[in-house]
């Protein structure tokens, strides 16, 4: 979304660039986001080189945000798309058109300033803003995560309730201590490998409204031009829609993910990926993100709202969504509840990580601990701590009666005004060329920021009206 960054290298030494050129190492390194070179060229083994060439260059290329996009259909977008679509059909789905291209410029944004300053959002915050609007930022977003964490533990526990018949609090404890294991012990980008394929779960919405008869064109209108309502209720869910699309947690995490995937290559002796490569991953994984969404939106729209069902109120009410997919079979309500709670499951393991982890290189980078996925944890103790304290508050709101479906929506709603200041903060930190250099924002992309702040608080503005009215 920047349109003056050169792919070029300039700034680089003559004298550098042709040592570079003649093949040899240079003496001193010169790293260079843009460039795309850590600025090492140790000699490897044969065998190292050849490893390194021998990853397709796709695999290399999607990462942190691909694992972004994906985990922004967590359990709470899941709950809010399909909400959407059984209160209101089709007439929201133009908010997708919408988001779509400024959340990725959003992101782009994001994931820049991680690649260019090599620091997490909180870190570059402390460098330009006073203490009081750093502070701010960090309980915001841990606030906010902390209330997430939890209505998607909630909402895991209700789904693995439709399998398998033991108190929701007890499976949401067990898929806690799952969940934070995995964190732990597994390094992140075997992890990260990982939570590329729980993506797929978003399949089986897009099967399901390929298998029905859809008023395509009705669809279609619906997804190019806005149909306003002026209710409470259509503008409480929009707010969540714009939340859990465009959520302060995703600003973080991509943020310290570049950071970590500079570090991890720095590490292998490999390149780093160039800023024409992040914002590809970018756009491409909030593209999957908008998809699956939509493909929510429609399917709900068609299987629930068209038959009567209005409001989602238990998870085996947002699992009927998906009978059609295994529509003539004796048991297709039992085969749509487990096809459901393993979507749900996949992206509560996809969606938590990330709100917990987000949080955490907020607190971390506030307090100067050592930080990051890539380390052990008795290495960056506080940072695990932080993790592990997020997630088991959000598991004591769960055991003590948090509402799945409704605290899913409330926490988007929660997101979306929490994300109007955030947006705010990323426009200026990115348009500042005292910390961007010459990599700053260019006209297009601080316009598609400035559009999604006033988008974002125009909405919220509206709703707050509306409970007034």
């Amino acid at each position: 979304m920047q349109d003056e960054t050169p792919d070029s290298e300039p700034d680089a030494p003559d004298a550098a660039a042709a040592v570079v050129a003649a093949g040899e190492q240079p003496s001193r390194p010169a790293p260079d986001p843009e460039s795309g070179t850590s600025g090492e060229a140790p000699r490897q083994p044969r065998s190292h080189r050849h490893r390194v060439r021998a990853h397709p260059r796709w695999l290399r290329l999607l990462g942190p945000g691909l694992v972004t996009g994906a985990a922004d259909d967590d359990p709470s977008g899941i709950a809010t798309y399909s909400q959407a679509g059984a209160a209101f059909g089709y007439a929201q789905l133009w908010t997708l058109t919408l988001c779509l291209p400024l959340m990725t410029a959003v992101q782009e944004a994001a994931a820049r300033i991680g690649s260019v300053t090599g620091q997490g959002l909180a870190r570059v915050t402390a460098q330009r803003f006073p203490r009081r609007v750093l502070l701010t930022v960090v309980l915001l977003v841990a606030g906010a995560n902390t209330l997430n964490i939890g209505a998607d533990i909630a909402a895991v526990g209700a789904s693995l309730n439709l399998l398998v018949p033991l108190p929701v609090p007890v499976l949401s404890a067990a898929f806690t201590a799952v969940m934070l294991a995995l964190i732990v012990f597994i390094p992140y980008h075997q992890y990260a490998r990982l939570l590329k394929i729980f993506a797929l779960a978003l399949l089986a919405y897009v099967v399901t409204a390929l298998l029905v008869a859809e008023p395509w064109a009705q669809i279609a209108r619906a997804t190019l031009v806005p149909q306003l309502q002026w209710s409470r209720d259509y503008w409480y869910v929009i707010v969540g829609i714009l939340g859990t699309t465009i959520s302060p947690y995703m600003f973080f995490w991509q943020t310290s993910e570049e950071v970590e995937e500079q570090q991890a290559s720095d590490l292998r002796h490999d390149a780093r990926r160039t800023l024409r490569d992040i914002r590809t991953d970018t756009a491409v994984g909030m593209l999957v993100s908008q998809v699956g969404s939509w493909f929510m939106m429609v399917t709900t729209g068609t299987v629930l709202h068209a038959n009567g069902v209005t409001t989602i109120g238990t998870a085996a009410d947002a699992a009927r969504a998906l009978e059609p997919l295994v529509a003539g079979s004796p048991h297709a309500g039992q085969i749509a509840q487990a096809v459901f709670a393993v979507g749900v499951v996949g992206m509560g393991l996809l969606g938590i990580p990330v709100l917990a982890g987000s949080a955490s290189y907020a607190v971390s980078e506030v307090f100067g601990w050592p930080e990051g996925l890539a380390r052990k944890a008795r290495d960056a103790r506080g940072f695990y701590a932080v993790i592990a304290a997020a997630t088991l508050i959000g598991l004591l709101l769960t055991v003590a009666g948090l509402d799945p479906i409704t605290s899913l929506v409330l926490a988007a709603v929660v997101n979306g005004f929490v994300a109007v200041p955030l947006v705010l903060l990323l426009l200026r930190i990115s348009s500042d060329r005292n910390i961007m250099g010459e990599h700053a924002s260019g006209r297009l992309s601080r316009t598609m920021l400035a559009l999604a702040f006033a988008v974002m608080a125009a909405c919220a503005l509206t709703l707050l009206v509306s409970m007034v009215r």
